[in-house]
């Protein structure tokens, strides 16, 4: 199951490093030849994507790997940390957009900037980048899902930021045709903001997994569902989850009549963990305790 999840995330970051190269070259010929400093920004931008799409595909191998004597749970953690990494790596490049965009409106405003006017071809350029993009945040989210990797739906967002990109791309080409060259800084700021946004939720997602926060409450009550469909249930005790990765283990305790075997004990327990990781896709382990109770089950609701 790892190696196939590995090959997804290894086959999809090939797919976007040999995309981002092609809109890095045509969007750097584009911007050149159709004098156009936005598409060359733009560029710049894909070139750096290259590098973080590398740094996925390499994290693939550790994140990946089965489970060993130094790492019983696995190494999925990784793929958690690298997410971080891309969060950040989103909020710089909001932070040098948002800075060029600035400084540029500032010079359109006071010192009567002349925005030089771009080839049409140039607003070609950006339809094929904003197709392209969509396409791979498309692709991507859904690789991410059957990778089970938060690392590859952080990539996903990326290309998502890229869109967003490239729109205020259009905007500024556009402006600068129609002579209000104010739109290309203006829209840039605007995006700025979408894209802090979502930098600023990888990395939520990604220290949340990382510091085993507990799955949210529509997962524990599909998990206490479960669990109290077992007529041979008191009640529940104890419920405890903790994110690894986009999964999660279920700590539970549980009360049984004290008169049954240890034997009958063990069955009820193994049935509720078979229910619980069979029905339950994002459950990687479940782990039972069960308590003694002398009182008797009297309806399904604890």
């Amino acid at each position: 199951m790892k190696k196939v999840e590995e090959k997804i995330i290894k086959k999809n970051t090939i797919l976007t490093i040999f995309a981002n190269a092609f809109l890095a070259i045509i969007k750097l010929l584009g911007g050149i030849i159709g004098k156009s400093s936005v598409l060359i920004t733009d560029a710049i931008n894909s070139i750096s994507d290259i590098a973080t799409n590398l740094i996925v595909f390499v994290s693939a191998k550790f994140s990946k790997k089965e489970r060993d004597e130094t790492h019983p749970y696995g190494h999925d953690k990784f793929d958690s940390m690298i997410s971080i990494f891309l969060g950040f790596a989103l909020i710089v490049t909001a932070f040098e957009v948002g800075k060029n965009a600035a400084f540029k409106l500032y010079d359109v405003i006071f010192n009567n900037l002349v925005i030089v006017v771009p080839a049409w071809y140039t607003i070609v350029v950006v339809g094929i980048t904003l197709i392209v993009k969509e396409f791979l945040y498309r692709k991507t989210k859904v690789d991410a899902k059957k990778a089970s990797s938060q690392a590859l739906m952080a990539q996903a967002w990326d290309h998502r930021s890229d869109t967003l990109t490239s729109l205020g791309a259009l905007v500024g080409i556009l402006g600068a045709i129609f002579g209000w060259g104010f739109l290309d800084p203006l829209a840039s700021l605007f995006i700025v903001f979408f894209i802090l946004k979502l930098g600023f939720l990888i990395i939520k997602t990604g220290v949340s997994q990382v510091v085993d926060e507990s799955a949210d409450n529509e997962q524990v009550n599909r998990i206490r569902k479960i669990v109290l469909e077992n007529k041979n249930v008191i009640k529940i005790d104890e419920i405890k989850t903790r994110m690894f990765g986009v999964k999660y283990y279920v700590d539970l305790e549980v009360s049984l009549d004290k008169n049954l075997s240890l034997e009958e004990a063990h069955r009820i327990a193994e049935t509720i963990h078979d229910d619980i990781e069979d029905r339950i896709s994002d459950v990687i382990h479940c782990m039972i305790h069960v308590n003694p109770s002398e009182k008797e089950r009297k309806s399904k609701s604890s």
